[in-house]
């Protein structure tokens, strides 16, 4: 929790994932709605819980960012809970550390969106699945599909230990159906969600390739029951992501962030288990690139872009009433979370506003039609 909390501002930075769920969540209760009919269906579960909690106490990049780091923490007790019950209090205790310092969970520790939160879903449920509380297990992977519904992948994983369970079965059944509407919805809307993706890089297949590698280091000798719980974890969500994103590209490396609790899992097990000293002089040279890479994740250079950095430079140059003009219109959202900042210009590109045109970021004039740059910003 302590890890999470360190520089949860970033430098009072917010990028423009982060900015839609602000704006989003800040919505009525029946714009929202509205919204997700249209658009973004996937992150609609998230939308109303952050609404909840800004209708609770609106304190900004704070609880923009808490359920993260709570969710963080909570996940990092599954895994120590997990490895606990497979491998023993010392690798639970390493298992736990191990997921909580990885650089990955920590970015997305400290982010307004969902994947914290799916992460903790996936991490007990997998917990719940070894205890065989089935109505359990399939109640939280439900929770955790529809904050995010590639969390349905861990199902595969799953299944390499529980598929003989007609329990399992049965739950798995369970979620596949309750989340056939959200997959219906989200399938439509998946053109203009994420058409902005192309095919997995060579970066993202070197990634998967050492992530794999490391995995399957860490099995040897490790107890078979944890093998058959961690590795395919590991290996088998963004694997099968990756290969359909051949064909349609879907993968984001965040979209299945919870994998990496199967390689938490894993060193845990091993480091337990280790005896000498290459263990640790190994985790002595990971801290280094580890810490300056945690020092790194808190700063606003180390997302793609700062939504409120560019709200703040049009604060300081505008003047109420100055025409502005977004190019793509997609970076309307950089200042849709600053309305202070936004109410004062004319946007004279824009028709209908986010909220009038239930959409994420307003819709524009038609090109060849008649421009209006002196009437009022409607909605």
């Amino acid at each position: 929790m302590l890890l999470g909390l360190w520089g949860l501002e970033r430098g009072g930075s917010m990028w423009r994932d982060e900015s839609v769920t602000w704006q989003v969540a800040h919505r009525p209760l029946g714009g929202i709605g509205e919204l997700l009919g249209r658009v973004d269906a996937v992150h609609g579960l998230h939308y109303l819980l952050m609404h909840g909690v800004f209708q609770v106490w609106d304190g900004g990049l704070w609880a923009l960012r808490l359920p993260s780091v709570a969710a963080t923490a909570l996940a990092a007790a599954g895994v120590a809970a997990i490895a606990h019950r497979l491998a023993g209090e010392r690798a639970a205790l390493i298992a736990g550390c191990v997921y909580a310092v990885l650089p990955p969970v920590q970015m997305y520790a400290q982010e307004g969106r969902s994947y914290a939160l799916v992460a903790a879903a996936v991490v007990w449920a997998t917990y719940l699945m070894l205890r065989e509380r089935w109505a359990a297990y399939a109640v939280v992977l439900l929770l955790g599909c529809w904050l995010h519904e590639f969390a349905v992948l861990a199902l595969l994983a799953h299944a390499f230990t529980a598929w003989r369970s007609r329990g399992w079965r049965w739950s798995a059944a369970a979620v596949l159906v309750l989340l056939l509407p959200l997959a219906v919805v989200s399938a439509r809307q998946a053109q203009q969600q994420l058409g902005w993706l192309g095919r997995p890089s060579w970066q993202d297949w070197a990634a998967y390739g050492v992530v794999g590698a490391a995995a399957l280091l860490l099995a040897r000798g490790a107890a078979k029951d944890l093998v058959r719980v961690a590795l395919p974890l590991v290996l088998l969500p963004p694997g099968l992501l990756m290969a359909i994103s051949l064909v349609h590209p879907w993968y984001v490396d965040r979209y299945v962030l919870y994998a990496l609790a199967g390689l938490a899992l894993l060193a845990g097990a091993r480091f337990a288990s280790a005896r000498g000293w290459w263990p640790w002089v190994l985790a002595g040279a990971l801290l280094v690139p580890f810490g300056i890479w945690s020092v790194w994740l808190r700063t606003p250079e180390s997302r793609k872009d700062d939504a409120l950095a560019v709200a703040a430079v049009v604060r300081e140059r505008a003047r109420p009433g100055d025409a502005v003009v977004f190019m793509p219109s997609r970076r309307r959202e950089w200042l849709l979370s600053s309305p202070e900042v936004y109410g004062e210009l004319r946007d004279v590109a824009l028709d209908r506003s986010p909220a009038a045109s239930h959409s994420l970021q307003g819709t524009e004039l038609p090109r060849t039609g008649s421009a209006r740059p002196c009437s009022p910003r409607p909605g």
